[in-house]
């Protein structure tokens, strides 16, 4: 702190050179000489060093609003209280992007990273981007949740409410970096009304009415809907099971990764990583659907000629079993054009989500009468009980050891389809047998 204990005065002189004129600030008692700045900006300076060695010259109009400054300082660095008044200087959308880097650089869930940067790209930033973070006051939380509910394109109250939630996140992490911001600036702020999502229900028959449906749309994806409602899994990790993620001997799935822009991804939680007993029925379409359908669609000869002329290189082979005729990983976007598709010709409602399908496997497990309510939290890999079923509390089962045959009595061999359509054009192999994993 330590630099003088009076306030340091800017417009006069403290040692004057022989021949300095006083000013009319003075006495002829004590006369004042003016220093180059004298009438310039504030007078009197409060002169003190941080607890980071960085002097500190904040200036007042008054001397004992110096005085008092000076002496609030001395305080807060010995109580070990003091902030650094210079914190919040920086624009929101300098801490916009420090908030993304530095999720990018833990490592931390890509398409929640993603969904927070388009945010602030295309709806925080243009509208509080260019404000100084610590003048923010809770009126600009409010004018923003107004911006959004009148912006063309923002259609919905839902999404109005998840804009939100990431500026609520930037506001925290920006009082996290010790923004003096006001304690309420996001609290209790009026939202719009969301109403909650019709929450589809979906049958056995319903299940087997999808399932025939893709295989009209699009007949390597059929094995998708499978997955879903045999097996509980999410988008991602349906998209990122591979060959050698099956325990084919064991009927069980060993579920490890998920697929994100193709690429792969942490799972959701802890909790979604697990080996997975399975219906020996979803082992059997699994093989099924590898006979026909591994790899690279065959294209004809006219189509190889093409693709020698255009320098095409096959994609790598990562084991997936599914994949696009190309051979590529599924994208988000690409399969859920399918899935829009196969929802309409299954003449199932309007807004039917692939997670539905986790909903009606976790709903049979419970529904079955042989796993208490715990074990069917195991099986469908929630974080939380109550995500499971908010009525039981029995004690868990172990899932090791539980062998799983709900599904194999739900859809009459009709809904199941042909061996393989038309694409195919290799011959049906056996189910690959899986010695390492039954060897772990």
């Amino acid at each position: 702190m330590a630099e003088s204990d009076a306030p340091f005065d800017r417009w006069h002189k403290r040692y004057p050179k022989q021949g300095d004129v006083p000013c009319k600030c003075g006495t002829k008692k004590n006369p004042l000489y003016p220093s180059a700045d004298h009438g310039r900006g504030q007078q009197w300076q409060a002169r003190y060093t941080d607890p980071g060695g960085k002097p500190r010259r904040p200036s007042f109009d008054i001397w004992q609003e110096a005085r008092d400054h000076l002496d609030e300082v001395r305080v807060a660095i010995r109580n070990g209280t003091w902030v650094d008044p210079d914190i919040g200087n920086e624009k929101v959308e300098a801490f916009a992007d420090q908030l993304i880097e530095g999720r990018k650089k833990r490592n931390k869930n890509e398409n929640t990273t993603d969904t927070y940067a388009t945010h602030l790209r295309v709806h925080i930033v243009p509208f509080m981007g260019n404000r100084i973070a610590k003048t923010l006051k809770r009126r600009d939380t409010t004018a923003l949740v107004d911006h959004l509910i009148d912006k063309p394109g923002v259609e919905s109250a839902h999404y109005v409410v998840q804009i939100f939630k990431t500026w609520r996140i930037l506001v925290n992490y920006m009082i996290d970096a010790d923004v003096p911001l006001p304690a309420n600036i996001v609290s209790r702020i009026e939202l719009p009304e969301v109403e909650d999502r019709v929450k589809v229900s979906l049958s056995p028959e319903q299940v087997g009415d999808l399932a025939r449906a893709m295989r009209e749309v699009e007949p390597r994806y059929e094995i998708l809907v499978w997955i879903a409602a045999c097996a509980g899994l999410r988008e991602g990790e349906a998209f990122g099971l591979k060959e050698t993620s099956v325990g084919w001997l064991q009927d069980v799935l060993y579920v490890e990764e998920q697929r994100q822009r193709r690429r792969a991804a942490k799972l959701k939680t802890k909790a979604s990583r697990a080996t997975l007993p399975v219906d020996h029925f979803l082992i059997e379409l699994l093989a099924r659907h590898l006979s026909c359908f591994r790899g690279p669609a065959p294209v004809s000869k006219r189509g190889q000629r093409k693709r020698r002329q255009r320098g095409y290189t096959p994609p790598p082979d990562e084991g997936l079993i599914v994949t696009t005729r190309a051979g590529l990983p599924l994208t988000r976007g690409h399969f859920n054009d399918k899935w829009r598709a196969a929802v309409e010709l299954a003449g199932l409602p309007e807004g039917t989500r692939f997670h539905d399908l986790k909903h009606f496997y976790t709903s049979r497990l419970g529904a079955d009468g042989r796993y208490d309510p715990k074990t069917v939290q195991a099986l469908s890999r929630h974080a939380e009980f109550s995500e499971t079923w908010d009525t039981y509390a029995h004690p868990p089962v172990a899932v090791q050891g539980v062998k799983v045959t709900t599904f194999s009595g739900l859809f009459a061999p009709a809904q199941l389809g042909p061996a393989g359509p038309a694409d195919a054009g290799q011959a049906a192999p056996h189910a690959p047998d899986d010695p390492a994993r039954a060897a772990g």
